[in-house]
C-alpha cells in the first residue's frame, strides 16, 4: 500500500487535513520555518566564522549567496521528519500558497533531501473537496516565488544589519532599523509632528428644535447654515494653523452667537425650500487582509495581530479561506453559496435581479488566483453553527467574515433623503437659514445583515454621516414653522489630526503600497516591540526615541524611508515572483548602487554618511524660547528623553530635567517643559535630620519618588552613601511631609526576636513592596502601613504559614474585567511585583506604557493576554534550546577535562 508524507506548517492544520486524507497518508507539520539566516555569531557554523560576511550570513561578493542554518529549536523535529520520510514513497509539500509558504517548502526539500517524488500541493481552504482537488492536481515548486521571498529576506537583513549600527552610534544602543518598520515609524512620527504644529481655531454654532405651526407638528432638529446668504463656518473650513481655508464663509464667535440667539427669540420661520433625492448605498466588497484587519479593529476592538491569529485559527480548522490575500474576487462556488444563503434567510427581494455582484480587485498587486476572505466550502456554516466549536474570539471573527461576505452579494440599501431650509429674519436685521436633513429607508438591502463601520463608510463616501434614518414632517416650500424650544449655541475648537489606530495605519500602509497582506500585522507589532510606538487607548503614540530615529533616516537616508521608494521595492519583489525581474541584479543595485552617477548603494551610504550625522541635532526637538531668550529643547539621551534649557555650551546639570515616560510628544509644551525644569535638581528640602543635622530631601528618581538624608558631596571621602527610602504608594512628592520622611527613614524597623531561637525579625520596604525578614527567610506584607504597626506575634504567625512565592500575598484584585473574548476565562487586574498586570488564571500580562488600571478596556486586556499567549510557546522553545545548549557545553567541557586528565 502506498504511503505518502504530507508536510504542512502547523499542527492544527495537519490534524484537520489528516481527517480528509485518511489511510495511506502521514500528515505532519514543519511548525513554521525549519531554517533561516544565522541570528547571531553563535549560530554561524565553525567553517564560516572567519568569513568577513559571516556576521550578516550573506556573501555579498558572491552573488548575495545566503548562509542558512537549521533553527536550533527545530533540530529534533527535523530528525522526526527525516525518519517519517524514510518510510514514505511520495512527499507532498502542502505549505501555504503565498511566498512564505513556497519558501518553507523549498527549505524542507533542501533540509530533508528527499529521494522520492516531491509534489507541491496548494489550496486556499481546508475542506474535504479542496484537499482532494489539490491532491489530484499537484504542481511543481515555484522557484520564482522562492527567489522573491529570499530576495526580501536578504534585503531586510542587509538593511537592518547596515543601518541599525548607525542608530546605535548616533541615538542609543540596541535600536533597530528595518525596510518597512522604519517607514511605519515615520508615518506615526509625521502624524505627531502635525499634531505638535497644530493651532486650534474656535467657532460657534446654533441649533434648535422646530415644528410646523399646523398639521403634522412632529418636532425635528436643524442647525444654522447661513447668515445673510453666507455659509456658516465649520471645523472643516480651517487650516491646521488656525486660519480660514476659504473666504466665502462667516465665523460666528461667542458674542455673535449670544446676540443672534437673543434676536431670534419668538421670530416666525418659513420653509424656503424642500429638496428630495434618491438615497442609495452599495455593500462593501468582501474582505481582503487589510480591510479585514481594519473592520476587526473598529467593530470587534481587535488588534491586527489578534485579528490575524483568530483568522489563522479559523482557516486551519477549515472554517474560512486563506486569510492573507489582496483580491476581492469570489469563486463561482462562493457566489452560489452566498446566493443560497440570501434566498433562504432573507428572500428574493434581497438578491440582485441582475445576478451576482462581481468586485474588481482594489490592490494593484492582487492575484486573481486568490480569493477574498470568506466562509469555506460549498455552503456557508452559520455563525451559530460555528460558535460552539471555536474560541469566542474566533467565533466573533467568523461572524464578521460571514456577514461581510453575504452582504457583499445582497441588494443596495435604498430610500429618499430630504433637505429642508428654514428662513427667518432676526430682530437685529440678520437673515438666517437653518438646515434640516432626513432620510427614509425604503429597502434595507444588505443592511439587513451588515453595516460597515462609520469610519470606513465615511472614507468611501463623505455623505455616510447621513446614513441614519431620520424622518422629517411633510413640510412644503412656503409652509410656516416655529422654534419648538429655545435655540442653543455651542462653542467648538478644531481638533488636530487624529493619531493612527492600528486599523487606520493598516489602511494608510495599503494606500501607499507599503507592505503586503502577510506583513501588516507584523509591521505594527514590530514598531511597538521596538519601543518606537506605544498605545494610549487605541491611539498609536510615537516615543521620543522614534523622533530621533526618523530624524536620522529622513536627514541622511531619505530614500530608505521614502514611501514611493519603499512601495517600488514591493513592486520589484512582485516582479521577481512573476519572473520579469531577477533577484541578484536587483540586490546588486540596492546594495552596491547603480554605478557611475547613479544612486549610491546602501553600502556606500552607510560608510560615507556616518561622519555627517550630528548626533545632538538628530536627538533634538525644539520646543520654544524661555522668557529670558534661551532655547528650550527635548533631547534623547542614553538614559531616556529629557528637556534642556539653553544651548549645549551654556547648559549645566541644573538646566535639564527628565521627561516622564507616559507623556506623548504633542503634550510636551513649552510650559510643561519649564515646569519640569523648575523642579530643583537636588529635590525639595523637608527639614533637618535630628541625628546628623543634614538636610532631608524629597526627590524624583528613576524608580520613583524617594527621600534622602544629605547629598553625595557630603559623604565624599567616606565609605558611606546618603540614606534613602522610597515613598509609599499613597504619598506624592508634592505632599510628603517632614514627619513622613522621618518615619520612612526609620526603616528598617526591628520588631523583636523570635523566642524559639533568638533570631531578630525586621520589617522593611523593598523594590517589590513591604516585607518582613528573619535571617534568610522573608515574607511579603499586605500593606505598607504594617511596617510601623505589625507586632512580633503577627510576624511569627506569618512566618508559621506556608511560604508563598515573592509577591504572592493574597491581595484583592484591582479590577474585574469580565470574560476574555478569546478564551472565555475571567480577566482580573492585579497588583504584582513589577506593577499591575492582567491575568486569566493561566497567563499573566503586564500593563504597558500608556495603560492605566482605571482606563483599561476589555478589548485592551484581551489584547495583552493574547499577545502573551502567542509568545508563550516561542519563549518556552527558546528557553529549552538555551538549556540544551548549556547542557551540551557542560558535557563537552567535562569530556575535555577528562581527556586532559587522562
Amino acid at each position: 500500500m502506498a504511503n505518502a508524507l504530507v508536510i504542512v506548517e502547523s499542527p492544527t492544520k495537519a490534524k484537520k487535513i489528516a481527517e480528509y486524507l485518511g489511510a495511506g497518508f502521514t500528515v505532519e507539520s514543519s511548525i513554521g520555518h525549519v531554517r533561516d539566516l544565522p541570528r547571531n555569531a553563535a549560530d554561524v557554523p565553525k567553517a564560516y566564522k572567519g568569513e568577513k560576511w559571516a556576521r550578516t550570513g550573506i556573501d555579498v561578493d558572491n552573488g548575495f549567496k545566503p548562509l542558512y542554518v537549521e533553527n536550533a529549536d527545530k533540530k529534533d523535529h527535523i530528525r522526526l521528519l527525516k525518519s517519517l520520510l524514510k518510510d514514505a514513497d511520495e512527499l507532498y509539500l502542502a505549505t501555504d500558497e503565498d511566498r512564505e509558504g513556497e519558501a518553507i517548502a523549498w527549505h524542507l526539500i533542501e533540509v530533508l533531501n528527499p529521494q522520492v517524488p516531491v509534489k507541491r500541493m496548494v489550496f486556499h481552504e481546508i475542506t474535504e473537496k479542496a484537499i482532494q482537488s489539490a491532491l489530484a492536481s499537484p504542481r511543481e515548486l515555484d522557484r520564482k516565488m522562492v527567489d522573491a521571498q529570499e530576495a526580501r529576506r536578504i534585503l531586510d537583513r542587509l538593511y537592518g544589519y547596515e543601518v541599525s549600527p548607525v542608530l546605535w552610534k548616533k541615538v542609543m544602543p540596541q535600536l533597530s532599523a528595518g525596510r518597512v518598520q522604519s517607514v511605519g515609524t515615520r508615518l506615526v512620527v509625521e502624524r505627531e509632528r502635525e499634531r505638535m504644529a497644530f493651532i486650534a481655531a474656535s467657532y460657534w454654532d446654533i441649533k434648535g428644535t422646530f415644528a410646523a405651526t399646523e398639521g403634522d407638528t412632529r418636532e425635528f432638529s436643524a442647525a444654522l447654515a447661513q447668515i445673510d446668504g453666507v455659509r456658516l463656518a465649520s471645523g472643516r473650513d480651517f487650516n491646521d494653523d488656525g486660519s480660514l481655508s476659504r473666504d466665502d464663509v462667516v465665523v460666528l464667535d461667542e458674542a455673535g452667537a449670544t446676540t443672534l440667539v437673543d434676536d431670534l427669540e419668538g421670530v416666525p420661520y418659513e420653509v424656503r425650500s424642500r429638496e428630495s433625492k434618491p438615497y442609495r448605498r452599495r455593500p462593501a466588497a468582501p474582505f481582503i487582509t487589510s480591510t479585514f484587519q481594519q473592520e476587526a479593529g473598529r467593530k470587534l476592538g481587535l488588534s491586527s495581530a489578534m485579528a490575524m491569529r483568530a483568522a489563522q485559527g479559523l482557516y486551519e480548522k477549515g472554517y474560512i479561506t486563506y486569510m492573507r490575500t489582496d483580491s476581492t474576487t469570489l469563486s463561482d462556488t462562493a457566489l452560489e453559496a452566498a446566493k443560497s444563503t440570501i434566498l433562504e434567510r432573507y428572500g428574493d427581494d434581497f438578491y440582485p435581479a441582475d445576478g451576482p455582484r462581481l468586485y474588481t480587485k482594489k490592490s494593484k498587486n492582487a492575484q486573481e488566483a486568490h480569493e477574498a476572505i470568506r466562509p469555506a466550502g460549498d455552503t456557508f456554516k452559520t455563525p451559530d453553527q460555528v460558535a460552539g466549536e471555536v474560541p469566542i474570539s474566533e467565533a466573533r471573527v467568523y461572524e464578521l467574515i460571514w456577514k461581510r461576505t453575504v452582504a457583499s452579494q445582497m441588494t443596495d440599501c435604498t430610500g429618499e433623503t430630504v433637505q429642508l431650509r428654514l428662513g427667518a429674519a432676526s430682530a437685529g436685521g440678520k437673515d438666517v437659514e437653518f438646515n434640516a436633513t432626513g432620510t427614509v429607508i425604503q429597502h434595507r438591502g444588505f443592511r439587513e445583515v451588515y453595516e460597515e463601520s462609520k469610519e470606513a463608510a465615511r472614507n468611501d463616501d463623505p455623505a455616510a454621516d447621513d446614513d441614519d434614518e431620520r424622518r422629517l414632517p411633510p413640510l412644503q416650500q412656503g409652509d410656516a414653522a416655529r422654534a419648538a424650544g429655545p435655540l442653543e449655541f455651542d462653542g467648538h475648537e478644531t481638533q488636530p489630526p487624529s493619531r493612527f489606530t492600528e486599523a487606520s495605519l493598516v489602511k494608510r500602509l495599503e494606500e501607499l503600497g507599503v507592505g503586503r497582506p502577510s506583513t501588516y500585522a507584523s509591521i505594527i507589532g514590530t514598531i511597538q516591540d521596538r519601543g518606537y510606538v506605544w498605545k494610549k487607548g487605541s491611539a498609536m503614540v510615537p516615543s521620543f526615541t522614534a523622533f530621533s530615529v526618523v530624524n536620522v533616516m529622513e536627514g541622511h537616508f531619505p530614500n530608505l524611508v521614502d514611501y514611493a521608494f519603499t512601495a517600488k521595492m514591493e513592486d520589484d519583489l512582485d516582479k521577481i515572483a512573476g519572473g520579469s525581474e531577477f533577484a541578484e541584479p536587483w540586490l546588486t543595485r540596492f546594495y552596491f548602487g547603480e554605478g557611475g552617477d547613479g544612486e549610491p548603494g546602501l553600502k556606500e551610504k552607510v560608510s560615507t554618511r556616518l561622519p555627517d550625522i550630528d548626533a545632538r541635532a538628530v536627538n533634538t526637538i525644539p520646543l520654544g524660547m524661555s522668557e529670558d531668550g534661551k532655547p528650550v529643547v527635548a533631547r534623547v539621551g542614553r538614559y531616556g528623553p529629557y528637556v534642556q534649557l539653553g544651548d549645549s555650551e551654556n547648559a549645566d546639570e541644573n538646566s535639564t530635567a527628565s521627561i516622564p515616560d507616559d507623556i506623548p510628544p504633542d503634550e510636551l509644551s513649552l510650559e510643561k517643559a519649564m515646569e519640569y525644569l523648575s523642579q530643583p535638581k537636588e529635590g525639595r528640602i523637608l527639614g533637618q535630620d535630628p541625628e546628623t543635622g543634614m538636610d532631608i530631601y524629597a526627590k524624583a528618581g528613576r524608580f520613583g519618588p524617594y527621600v534622602q538624608v544629605g547629598t553625595f558631596e557630603e559623604f565624599d571621602g567616606t565609605d558611606e552613601k546618603p540614606k534613602t527610602e522610597s515613598l509609599f504608594s499613597t504619598m506624592t512628592l508634592e505632599d510628603v511631609t517632614f514627619e513622613d520622611a522621618l518615619r520612612l527613614l526609620s526603616l528598617p524597623r526591628t520588631v523583636g526576636a523570635d523566642p524559639a531561637d533568638g533570631e531578630v525579625i525586621t520589617v522593611q520596604n523593598g523594590r517589590y513592596g513591604p516585607y518582613l525578614k528573619k535571617g534568610k527567610d522573608s515574607r511579603s506584607l499586605q500593606t505598607e502601613e504594617q511596617l510601623f504597626t505589625i507586632t512580633l506575634d503577627e510576624c511569627l504567625k506569618i512566618l508559621a504559614e506556608p511560604k508563598r512565592g515573592r509577591g504572592q500575598v493574597a491581595k484583592p484584585p484591582l479590577r474585574e474585567m469580565g470574560p476574555d473574548p478569546e478564551s472565555g476565562k475571567d480577566m482580573i487586574v492585579k497588583d504584582g511585583r513589577f506593577g499591575p498586570y492582567v491575568t486569566d488564571g493561566e497567563y499573566n500580562a503586564s500593563l504597558r506604557k500608556g495603560d492605566t488600571v482605571e482606563e483599561l478596556t476589555v478589548d485592551r486586556a484581551a489584547e495583552l493576554l493574547a499577545d502573551r499567549r502567542a509568545k508563550g510557546p516561542a519563549k518556552k522553545a527558546k528557553k529549552k534550546a538555551a538549556k540544551k545548549k548549556k547542557s551540551a557545553k557542560k558535557k563537552a567541557a567535562k569530556k575535555k577535562a577528562a581527556k586532559k586528565k587522562a
